[in-house]
């Protein structure tokens, strides 16, 4: 068969097994035999190898999976995706009902309830009515890009429809990422004929499954998912909740139908407990629902906090709690010198994750609940996550019991310890406490700070323990050497976190702040600081006054950080690292997200090879800048930035007399 015929056969083939996929993955009702499916796939496998160039990106054929990749890129979001705050009790939700009332000057609100699934957050991005791009959550502000891997969830459109509505031209879709029940029954079943370890749940295989970086296993899992909101949308807006989610299932995007409208907040309690009755004959976990107030004006209106906006909320369902027997009560220290008293348990299985230990946060909640070594307690992983003492049962004490007390001296370095005025707990005050450097390090490289991989928990605890890292700066002078000669490391190990060290040496300012491990100073909280200070010498001169009147800053935070910086011992932190070769970027700072730029509203074509950034990384920093990027030359576009090797596609923008970029000039606007 020529080509011409071929490519009018591919053509057929893919709209067929796209709307015989949609069938069968999205609504249950499909109308051809999986063995017709997968001959018509083989034959469409058939041309595209023979002919390369037909191969498209919404191809069918892209879901069995690509090359394995090294590593993952990040990608920015573009509107951030923030978490919920929880409630536990239809007080609570009365609450947030009067609260949208008082800000919205609403005399009534109407709600869209749905279930909250306990899968994986993920942002997919479509440009044309093409899937480009597919992030994870991450931190709310940046994700993993995992879009070789949800390419392979068959629920998800490779390419939107247009039946029923026309698609924009850019939009991203947010949604949950879960495996059923009866699906994951079947996925440990074979992970065990195979002698595989099993996963604890579904939510664990599903994250799992997205973090692979070979797609062709991520193909093999039975992935699906379900979607609930938008990110940015171009050229479209939605009066309401319901109708912005109608849009999305003529899309095709599988919404699930267990979403309601409830036109009070009558409705809403009503809502959450016939969805907690189902709880348990539902094909899928769920551990709540999600309140969302449905005018989107109204949503607008109501605007978000740090972390969570005020027009959402989640009713959590009450957490699932189990008994087990406390065999010892272990104080562990924190990288701020906090004792922490610890309940060693016989493990116990709650919602399907297995639980060894429970946090008895301080002294006073052990003798406020009376909770003694021997005991048998009732455990709860409060919000379905932190595994909780609830109380101890005094019927089932044998007399074997032991009163528990807090040590007078450190259990690590042996320094004594002191309760401050005013605080429940009680710390070791000596900073040089290998406890406290141990987690001072941990924190130091964990992702959301200098994200140095491979440098895990054991890796820290020997590099203390041989005292070959006792600060900050001295990660950055380990040598290929000292770290091949440590248990479990080798000459490939050791040159792997060399070169993550090297990598993490540029550093975000917000990232830097967060890494100082600066008390009552989260994540959110550098953000806003690197919003604020143009670099650190501007911070470290600030006042707390200057800090305070940070929105969304609090005095507790202010004078945390002031408080820092007025310390002598850590202001020679700060110049260690920096002498040690950290450059750090600041790209908060000012009117960072005002999107006024050369590439803001321009459409943007990229093309070749880059140097010093990846294709995914540039477009999503000319996405979150407000370019719309495209995979096609026209006379509508505006720029071609083109790297090395760039073809057809520069020769077609220069024939057209479109601008072209190099790689340097891209560079220097993204930074």
């Amino acid at each position: 068969m020529d080509f011409d015929a071929c490519q009018i056969e591919a053509q057929k083939l893919r709209r067929e097994l796209t709307e015989h996929s949609y069938r069968y993955h999205v609504l249950d009702d499909p109308v051809i035999d999986d063995q017709t499916y997968d001959k018509m796939l083989r034959r469409l496998i058939d041309i595209e190898t023979r002919y390369p160039e037909l191969v498209t990106e919404d191809s069918p054929t892209r879901r069995i999976g690509a090359p394995p990749l090294t590593a993952f890129d990040t990608a920015p979001h573009s509107v951030p995706m923030l978490s919920l705050d929880n409630a536990f009790n239809d007080q609570e939700i009365l609450e947030f009902h009067a609260r949208c009332l008082k800000a919205s000057g609403a005399h009534d609100l109407t709600y869209t309830v749905e279930p909250k699934m306990d899968g994986v957050a993920v942002e997919l991005t479509y440009e044309n009515g093409v899937l480009v791009l597919a992030t994870t959550r991450g931190d709310g502000y940046t994700g993993e890009v995992i879009t070789e891997n949800i390419r392979t969830i068959r629920s998800v459109p490779l390419r939107l429809m247009d039946n029923k509505t026309s698609a924009p031209d850019f939009i991203e879709v947010r949604g949950e990422v879960i495996i059923r029940h009866k699906d994951f029954v079947l996925l440990n079943q074979r992970r065990l004929d195979k002698g595989d370890a099993v996963f604890a749940n579904p939510r664990n295989a599903a994250a799992g499954s997205l973090r692979q970086l070979d797609s062709n296993i991520t193909a093999q899992r039975p992935l699906t998912i379900f979607v609930y909101g938008v990110g940015v949308v171009r050229g479209l807006s939605f009066s309401s909740q319901a109708l912005m989610l109608e849009y999305l299932a003529d899309l095709g995007f599988p919404v699930s139908p267990l979403i309601k409208k409830a036109i009070s907040i009558r409705q809403v309690l009503e809502n959450f407990k016939h969805l907690e009755g189902l709880r348990s004959e539902l094909a899928y976990d769920i551990d709540g629902m999600v309140i969302k107030v449905d005018d989107i004006s109204i949503q607008q209106a109501l605007g978000e906090k740090i972390k969570s906006p005020r027009w959402a909320i989640a009713y959590k369902f009450p957490a699932m709690e189990k008994t087990s027997k406390i065999v010892d009560i272990r104080v562990q220290v924190g990288r701020t010198g906090t004792l922490t008293p610890v309940a060693e348990l016989v493990p116990v299985n709650i919602g399907g994750v297995t639980v060894s230990r429970a946090t008895l946060h301080n002294a006073d909640e052990i003798k406020r609940k009376d909770i003694r070594i021997n005991d048998t307690a009732l455990i709860t992983r409060a919000g379905d996550v932190i595994p909780k003492v609830v109380k101890i049962i005094p019927a089932a004490r044998t007399g074997e019991e032991r009163v528990f007390t807090m040590p007078e001296t450190c259990p690590v370095c042996g320094s004594r310890v002191k309760q401050l005025d005013g605080e429940a707990a009680v710390k070791c005050i000596n900073v040089t406490c290998s406890a406290q450097i141990k987690e001072r390090i941990r924190h130091f490289v964990s992702k959301k700070a200098f994200d140095m991989d491979g440098l895990g928990k054991k890796l820290v605890e020997q590099l203390v323990d041989k005292k070959v890292v006792s600060s900050f700066a001295d990660l950055f002078h380990l040598d290929r050497d000292t770290l091949a000669g440590l248990e479990r490391m080798g000459e490939k190990s050791a040159d792997n976190i060399i070169a993550a060290i090297a990598q993490s040496k540029t550093v975000s300012f917000a990232r830097f702040i967060f890494a100082l491990g600066i008390a009552h100073t989260g994540e959110h909280a550098a953000r806003l600081l690197a919003q604020k200070f143009a670099d650190l010498d501007a911070l470290m001169a600030a006042d707390q006054q200057a800090i305070s009147t940070i929105h969304g800053m609090g005095d507790t935070t202010a004078g945390a950080v002031t408080g820092f910086f007025s310390i002598e011992e850590n202001i020679k932190t700060v110049k260690n690292l920096l002498d040690a070769g950290v450059c750090i970027t600041n790209d908060l700072y000012g009117d960072a997200h005002e999107k006024d730029n050369a590439v803001s509203g321009k459409t943007i074509v990229l093309t070749g090879s880059f140097e010093t950034l990846t294709r995914n990384q540039a477009k999503a920093r000319l996405l979150a800048l407000g370019a719309k990027v495209t995979s096609s030359v026209s006379k509508k576009t505006d720029i071609v930035i083109a790297g090395s090797k760039a073809g057809s596609k520069l020769a077609k923008a220069e024939k057209l007399g479109v601008t072209v970029w190099d790689e340097a000039r891209l560079v220097a606007l993204i930074g």
